[in-house]
């Protein structure tokens, strides 16, 4: 049952990457002094929801076919969210100056006065503070960078989990 051991030593590496992601977004917030914008705040949610996808499927690790995909598409489910934020963000930030409505009210402040879908469709909309780019590496925002892993983690564990079924029915050929 190695294909087993390796789709739970992979969740369990798709977790810790995710828990790596939320640990520099605090430190870059605690440490570093960058405000999180509202957009931020949903990426973090996202990637807080991928993780915890990841660390079900590591614990729980089915041996059957069936199971391993239905891990493959949780994890590309779980994920489409904060790559649809972290993109959304991106093309925030590269819109041209003074397009983007000026920093709205904080995330706090609306979830205490709005209903939740309001504040998801203010979010989304972005807001100045949005647009500023405080950090960047190698000519990529945290955004991009953001959904790049995001992507890349999806990518990685929707294939190892789906092809799952497939090592199974070769190693059960095999003996």
């Amino acid at each position: 049952m190695r294909w087993a051991t390796d789709r739970r030593a992979v969740n369990l590496a798709g977790f810790i990457a995710c828990v790596l992601m939320m640990a520099y977004a605090l430190y870059a917030e605690r440490v570093l002094g960058f405000e999180p914008c509202p957009l931020c705040m949903f990426q973090r949610a996202g990637v807080v929801g991928l993780g915890m996808i990841f660390l079900i499927a590591a614990l729980h690790c089915p041996q059957g076919v069936r199971g391993a995909r239905v891990y493959a598409g949780l994890i590309a489910l779980s994920a489409a969210f904060p790559l649809y934020v972290s993109g959304r963000h991106v093309y925030i930030q590269n819109l041209p100056e003074g397009s983007v409505a000026a920093c709205g009210a904080s995330f706090d402040y609306m979830m205490d006065v709005f209903p939740l879908m309001t504040v998801v469709q203010k979010v989304l909309t972005g807001a100045g503070e949005c647009q500023k780019i405080d950090w960047a590496f190698l000519g990529l925002s945290m955004p991009g960078w953001v959904f790049l892993c995001v992507l890349a983690l999806a990518g990685w564990g929707v294939w190892v989990n789906a092809r799952g079924g497939h090592a199974a029915q070769r190693a059960s050929k095999a003996s």
